[in-house]
């Protein structure tokens, strides 16, 4: 889990960001448009001693989706042969720089006025028969720094995506298994960081057994392969495999359960730096409303619920060869009359290097970071169309770690505290 406060809290979720909809034959039409404006204390994640520069910031988000109807238009008639979705979104920074940096600083900042947004697209092939199935494509465009490479830099990058699977599901509802294939890929714009452009290939498998009223097994497993085709900043290409078992359940109508544990390895490419060891998460999950079915897999993901969890994983780096996350993290969602709505999320945990293979760029040894990330999010709805919103973000990313890099003059400071809150307006259908 990491929590991220540069876009608004309800652009990447459609339960919060879509309305009633505009009904043209057998579609549903959703625009929408945001706007919000706030203070940014460190949009560029400089640490204290490299001159953060805080900035005003305005965001326009304009969001439109189409796709065959819902089931509260469908009603109780037959599953449909098809179902089909398409959204986008867009939102347009603008930055006026206030405080801290030199001028030429501050003009870097301003600079920075850029358009990020995504694109998506998703059939489902027969839904709620036996054998059905799913194919996915989508395109991203980020302009947010990076999290683990050098602050302050434009790190700007496109991400593809594409992916199909086929689910067995028999009608029962206690079983169903899902074997898919998905390629995603990050492509940096700026030339001097094309090198750490990448893509992967990944083979996935997850299932469920539901053997009580109230509980089911899951499973999942992924078998990745990351290519990094020019091999700079001494990227390697490596077949990470990951693998889960464990249980989902409700103990009683308020209450809910998640434990996962399993192994997961890295298996760099001519680098014996590799993760090799447990991943897990742990997640309990108070429901303040109580759930109207008994299978933990299909609660309303809208119902009002504060949840406590600890996960365990690894990841791809841009540094070096991977990272270890160890994080808990809490989360709170509360819906009331269907108009206000507050959500809330915190994680605090380490990030662990393992030891590096560059002993010039400096700590050859490894070390472990530790990051506090928190968000709040609010929005009264006035109409069914009409919403005001706020937002409060804070990222603390702590470190005794400076490396050199190609592209830089001196050492760069891994650790940085970043302030974010906006507030704003915006209309949906």
């Amino acid at each position: 889990m990491s929590v991220s406060g540069q876009e608004p809290a309800w652009l990447p979720d459609r339960q919060y960001r879509e309305g009633p909809g505009i009904l043209v034959g057998n579609y549903e039409l959703h625009p929408g448009v945001a706007v919000d404006f706030g203070y940014d204390s460190n949009f560029m994640r400089r640490a204290s001693d490299e001159l953060p520069v805080g900035s005003l910031q305005l965001r326009v988000s304009p969001s439109f989706s189409i796709s065959t109807l819902g089931p509260q238009r469908r009603g109780d008639g037959p599953p449909p042969t098809v179902n089909f979705r398409f959204e986008t979104g867009l939102t347009y920074h603008e930055f006026v720089p206030v405080r801290g940096g030199t001028q030429l600083d501050r003009d870097v900042l301003q600079s920075q006025r850029n358009v990020d947004g995504f694109a998506k697209a998703m059939l489902d092939i027969l839904p709620g028969r036996t054998w059905s199935g799913r194919v996915h494509a989508s395109l991203v465009r980020s302009i947010r720094p990076t999290q683990q490479a050098i602050s302050g830099v434009n790190f700007n990058r496109m991400m593809p995506g594409v992916g199909a699977e086929i689910v067995y599901g028999p009608t029962s509802g206690l079983l169903d298994w899902r074997l898919g294939y998905e390629f995603g890929g990050t492509f940096f714009e700026k030339g001097e960081f094309s090198q750490l452009s990448s893509f992967r290939n990944d083979v996935v498998t997850r299932g469920r057994w539901r053997f009580l009223p109230r509980t089911a097994m899951i499973y999942d497993g992924r078998l990745s392969f990351i290519t990094y085709p020019d091999q700079g900043f001494g990227k390697t290409s490596s077949s990470p495999i990951r693998t889960r078992l464990g249980a989902t359940g409700l103990i009683t109508p308020s209450f809910g359960v998640l434990a996962m544990v399993g192994w997961g390895a890295s298996f760099y490419k001519n680098d014996p730096q590799d993760f090799n060891s447990v991943i897990s998460q742990l997640e309990l999950k108070w429901y303040l409303q109580p759930t109207m079915t008994t299978d933990p897999l299909r609660v309303n993901p809208m119902l009002s619920a504060v949840s406590v969890g600890f996960m365990r994983d690894f990841e791809d780096s841009l540094i070096g060869t991977y990272l270890e996350r160890n994080q808990g993290y809490v989360k709170f969602n509360y819906l009331f009359g269907g108009k206000f709505l507050v959500n809330a999320e915190a994680a605090a945990g380490a990030v662990v290097f393992p030891v590096q293979d560059n002993p010039d760029r400096g700590n050859p040894n490894g070390w472990t970071d530790i990051r506090v990330d928190g968000r709040v999010f609010a929005e009264y709805r006035l109409k069914d169309w009409l919403g005001l919103d706020a937002q409060f973000d804070w990222v603390g990313y702590f470190s005794n770690t400076r490396l050199t890099f190609p592209t830089s003059t001196g050492t760069d400071n891994f650790s940085f505290q970043q302030v974010s809150a906006f507030g704003g307006a915006r209309v949906f259908w």
